[in-house]
């Protein structure tokens, strides 16, 4: 069973930073490309980045250099360290496997004073 689990979300004041977790598990990790996406109140949901097996990231147009994706083939991990947050950003945040049709449940980025 394929499952994607995220963490560390929550309030944080603008300026300030978080670093999403997601562990995936039920897939053979280090062969698939990994993608953070997110959705914003009343929007649609948007890619965020993906990285390669061989950790090679891309980023959404309005990440401008403010979030790095990483991963940790070894454990089965994918990192989303977000800097210099603003009101933007405020989403619920997702991970998975671009071609799997699975979804975790989602981490809540608030940012706010």
């Amino acid at each position: 069973q394929v499952q994607f689990v995220e963490s560390g979300g929550g309030l944080v004041q603008p300026g300030g930073s978080l670093r999403l977790s997601c562990a995936a598990s039920g897939i053979s990790f280090r062969a698939y490309t990994m993608g953070w996406y997110r959705q914003a109140p009343g929007k649609q949901r948007e890619l965020v980045a993906t990285i390669t097996p061989s950790s090679n990231p891309n980023y959404g147009d309005w990440v401008k250099g403010r979030l790095t994706n990483s991963r940790d083939n070894a454990k089965n991990m994918v990192y989303l360290q977000m800097n210099s947050l603003n009101g933007e950003v405020t989403a619920v945040y997702y991970c998975t496997a671009p071609t799997c049709s699975v979804w975790g449940q989602g981490t809540q980025v608030t940012v706010s004073s």
